[in-house]
């Protein structure tokens, strides 16, 4: 009989993931959470904490140490998740590491490991999850590409210094047209528009942008000419790993709030906590986070083996974004009156769970990529 061997389960942190974990817990126990309240009422990021998780190496944590950055996986990226973070990580520098020319790394890679923040521009008024039928259009004059168009719903669009722009340079080629470009906030032509007034996340800033006669050096094409829908496609399939370690961040949040909570409210003489109906539905709420964690190590697990994750990114995102909706609504139910007073932290937690079932991808989105990848 063969000798079994064992290795080690991949929901396990290796020793330097557990130190980077504690590490960027204690972080957001001493800078974030004392900003949090603040930035909800102010509806931005505080420009100080920005500051501090560059200096952290927060923003570019999968960026090569060639380049300035600290040369992490995927995992770690996902044990430090917060919006403007995942941001920058899953799609901005994964995108640029993954898709950018050797040039356009050396100049873009090192500043977004330090002090450069990032945008990601797929969406339009007229394209969400229809996203490869954008209309912005990209124009060759010479040395440089003019783009005319709209971007809505930019995550990081107040703060950022570097988006990456989709458009289209030739419509008679449909989806096979998009290209992407690395497009500066100072270029000519580039402008900021509106800033959201959200539901929830209302410290992360989602802008629009307005494209009029940009004009884009050639040298910052990302990819080749009309790969844009390949640069889009596998960038998002990375990206929905990190929506889903944000709702797990949420979940957990309203969990943690919320255990605490039951044991020390009384009603009838004694906690909450101690009636067997709160208790299950406390147990199912930690049963239900537990599972979503495991997807989403599972799915960042397997990018960082080279392994295809598709399908397990899509249902990692799908499946997080559905328990942070349950768990932050059950946390508000056993608050009662006082969950739904902002005096507590759980009606944040429930109205930031909401645009996980939206944002890169909707839960539809995420069904029809499932459905295509089990019945091929």
């Amino acid at each position: 009989m063969p000798e079994l061997t064992t290795t080690p389960p991949l929901t396990k942190l290796s020793e330097e993931e557990e130190l980077f974990r504690d590490t960027v817990r204690d972080f957001a126990e001493r800078e974030v959470r004392p900003r949090v309240a603040a930035m909800e009422r102010a509806s931005t990021v505080d420009p100080a904490l920005l500051a501090k998780c560059f200096e952290l190496g927060l923003m570019g944590i999968d960026i090569p140490e060639c380049h300035g950055g600290a040369g992490g996986s995927l995992l770690m990226t996902v044990l430090a998740v917060a919006i403007f973070v995942d941001v920058q990580n899953t799609l901005v520098n994964m995108l640029l590491r993954k898709w950018a020319s050797d040039d356009v790394k050396r100049r873009y890679l090192p500043r977004l490991a330090s002090d450069l923040l990032g945008a990601y521009a797929l969406s339009e008024p007229d394209s969400g999850s229809d996203a490869f039928g954008l209309q912005t259009r990209a124009t060759q004059r010479g040395n440089t590409w003019i783009l005319e168009g709209r971007k809505l719903w930019i995550t990081n669009g107040a703060e950022a210094g570097l988006f990456v722009v989709f458009a289209n340079s030739d419509f008679t080629k449909g989806y096979k047209g998009i290209t992407a470009f690395a497009v500066e906030r100072g270029f000519k032509g580039f402008s900021v528009g509106k800033k959201e007034d959200k539901l929830g996340i209302r410290a992360s800033s989602t802008c629009e942008l307005i494209l009029d006669g940009c004009e884009v050096p050639v040298a910052n094409v990302v990819g080749e000419v009309g790969m844009g829908y390949k640069v889009a496609i596998e960038t998002l399939n990375t990206g929905r790993i990190g929506i889903g370690a944000q709702m797990i961040g949420v979940a957990r949040g309203a969990l943690t709030a919320t255990l605490k909570y039951a044991k020390e409210r009384k009603q009838f003489g004694k906690p909450i906590g101690e009636f067997q109906a709160v208790q299950f539905q406390l147990a199912q709420a930690a049963t239900e986070l537990e599972a979503a964690r495991l997807m989403v190590y599972n799915a960042a697990r397997l990018e960082a083996a080279g392994e295809p994750y598709t399908t397990q990114a899509a249902m990692a995102k799908l499946f997080a974004s559905q328990v942070a909706e349950r768990v932050t609504s059950r946390a508000v139910e056993l608050f009662g009156g006082y969950g739904y007073t902002k005096e507590y932290p759980v009606e944040k937690f429930y109205r930031d769970a909401k645009i996980g079932t939206i944002y890169e991808g909707t839960s539809n989105m995420q069904l029809n990529t499932i459905a295509k990848q089990i019945l091929k």
